[in-house]
């Protein structure tokens, strides 16, 4: 079986037994897990795991990458809004086979991370400006 059809079954799967988050998160967090693997082999000359605050921080770079100033709305509309979320994201992906995790790995890594409105939006604020007074798109 192709690699892309059996990541969409897994996919699939996982947002029929968990629909609080949308199949979108999903393909996102597992880019995340990627691009953050990587960005940190280059940086220290080899592969290893990533732990979940370290994928939080690699989460966070890689929608301001993507999304930009819409970071913050497209997780909203995934249904992530906290990075609990994202440690629920992750461990239904590893539940699934999709991921990986060691004995170590717990979904309390991701609790308390960051603030969504600090983190997504924050970096667009004009200064003197807070987050809380930039526009929202419905």
């Amino acid at each position: 079986m192709h690699e892309d059809v059996r990541f969409e079954a897994g996919l699939r799967r996982i947002v029929e037994a968990d629909p609080r988050y949308k199949r979108g998160a999903y393909a996102f967090v597992a880019e995340a897990v990627t691009l953050t693997a990587s960005r940190i082999a280059e940086r220290e000359g080899g592969r290893r795991h990533v732990t979940g605050r370290e994928l939080l921080e690699g989460i966070r770079e890689a929608a301001l990458d993507r999304y930009g100033p819409l970071a913050r709305n497209v997780l909203r509309e995934w249904g992530v809004n906290r990075t609990e979320d994202f440690g629920n994201i992750v461990f239904n992906m590893v539940r699934h086979g999709m991921l990986g995790a060691n004995d170590e790995d717990t979904p309390s890594d991701f609790e308390n991370g960051y603030d969504f409105d600090e983190a997504f939006l924050k970096p667009f604020a004009e200064p003197g400006r807070l987050p809380s007074d930039l526009p929202k798109i419905a």
